[in-house]
């Protein structure tokens, strides 16, 4: 049988919908503010600190401020995660001076706020989950780096905590002036990391099981930068509440039996995965008509069909009520992005002026230095017009008054000359003239 087209779209926008829901207990900024007005504290969430408790406002709490440094701040889930299939979404902001530093820590283990409390990956001992560590490692502009641990490393006392990396990507992130998002996914058969819309990196080896918190810390340095968290919102691919509760009891009944806890676990196959049953699949069998012989066989039949239906109804109508948060969240979220898209458009379109103003001044180079080049030949010919016309000047003069002085010079260099030889000839003549005797 063929649907009409609208009631295709509606299932369809449905089934959409049953995708994923908000998990209120472990989120918290979603819907624009952190904490009711008047409260100090976030609903479903403790903060932590040292040496003081993270600063909290309207719509952002500021773990680390930016003085005094070496401070740590915590926030953390006050329950649990009882979910395989999910989606978080951090949004924060780094803000600090040209040689800041410290890192936020993005944790997912088991009972982290007693266990992690306020510190980072660097002075954690041990626990079971995962954490993202953001920070400049190596001195790099800004790098997201995932861990692991089953709870047998003592990442304190580790000489170089850097090499339990199981992933990384760069990326900045400091005094950018607005948020960044990264996103955390986790499958049956995969988990990812995206950060600001872009992947970083993914693994099909990874299973983290349920019953772990969420919680985000962050540390200073001495020159300190500023840590500030403006949302973490949780979501689940599951189809609905009853589904979510049947997971739990089967979780902990799981975990009751077993004499090991379940932990963080790196694998190449699914043969250890639990497998989970749809409680609305096949709840109510399809039968033929013909073994329905009796009145109150067919009533029974239809009354269980009419309340499998509206069990699935309330279960879409609650899923529509907790996406209302987050679908409110992205539409003001597209807003901000198209106004951004427009503010970038209108730099676009002072371009062409800026072209136009660079051809300007181009052109008005190109007729100074033709200027230039003129006038600078009109001096060189000017100087050299001035200097040889001086120069024959000087020469004739020189000329004039050298002429007749030369000339009498020679007349007495000859004369003297001449006297002396006159004087000379007088004097061997007197020599050699006979003497006489009285």
């Amino acid at each position: 049988m063929r649907l009409p087209s609208s009631f295709a779209l509606l299932v369809a926008g449905l089934a959409q919908i049953q995708a994923q829901y908000l998990i209120n207990e472990l989120s918290f900024g979603h819907s624009g503010r952190i904490s009711p007005e008047g409260s100090q504290s976030i609903p479903n969430f403790s903060l932590q600190g040292r040496p003081n408790v993270p600063e909290l406002l309207s719509n952002k709490v500021i773990l680390t401020p930016v003085a005094p440094g070496n401070q740590r701040g915590a926030v953390w889930a006050d329950k649990s995660l009882q979910h395989q299939n999910w989606i978080a979404d951090v949004d924060f902001r780094a803000n600090g001076p040209e040689r800041g530093g410290g890192n936020l820590n993005i944790w997912l283990v088991r009972d982290g706020s007693h266990v992690i409390g306020s510190d980072s990956v660097y002075s954690a001992g041990r626990f079971e989950g995962l954490v993202l560590v953001v920070d400049q490692h190596s001195g790099s502009g800004g790098m997201l780096r995932g861990f692991l641990n089953d709870g047998t490393t003592d990442y304190k006392s580790q000489p170089n905590v850097d090499n339990l990396a199981f992933g990384h990507c760069s990326f900045s992130y400091r005094n950018l002036g607005r948020p960044t998002q990264i996103k955390l996914r986790h499958t049956e058969t995969k988990f990812s990391v995206e950060v600001a819309g872009r992947p970083c990196f993914e693994s099909t080896k990874i299973r983290i099981p349920s019953g772990y918190s969420f919680g985000i810390t962050a540390a200073s340095a001495e020159t300190a930068d500023s840590f500030e968290i403006f949302k973490l919102a949780v979501l689940t691919g599951e189809n609905s509440h009853e589904y979510a509760n049947t997971y739990n009891q089967q979780d902990s009944n799981s975990q009751g039996s077993d004499s090991q806890p379940r932990r963080p676990r790196l694998n190449t196959g699914r043969s250890g995965q639990t497998q989970v049953e749809d409680p609305y699949d096949n709840v109510i069998p399809d039968q033929e008509a013909d073994k329905i012989t009796s009145s109150k066989a067919q009533f029974a039949d239809l009354h269980n069909r009419l309340q499998s239906v509206n069990h699935h109804l309330s279960t879409i109508f609650r899923s529509i009520a907790q996406n209302q948060g987050v679908d409110e969240q992205r539409h003001a979220e597209t807003s901000a992005m198209i106004g951004e898209l427009k503010g970038l458009m209108t730099r676009l379109e002072k371009l062409d002026v800026f072209e136009q103003r660079m051809r300007d001044i181009e052109s008005e180079m190109r007729s100074m230095r033709h200027e230039m080049s003129g006038r600078l030949k009109d001096s060189e010919n000017a100087i050299k017009y001035h200097v040889s016309d001086k120069h024959e000047a000087l020469s004739d003069h020189v000329r004039t008054h050298t002429k007749s002085g030369h000339t009498k010079l020679i007349w007495v260099v000859i004369g003297s000359q001449c006297l002396l030889v006159g004087a000379f000839v007088y004097y061997k003549r007197r020599k050699t003239s006979p003497k006489k005797y009285l």
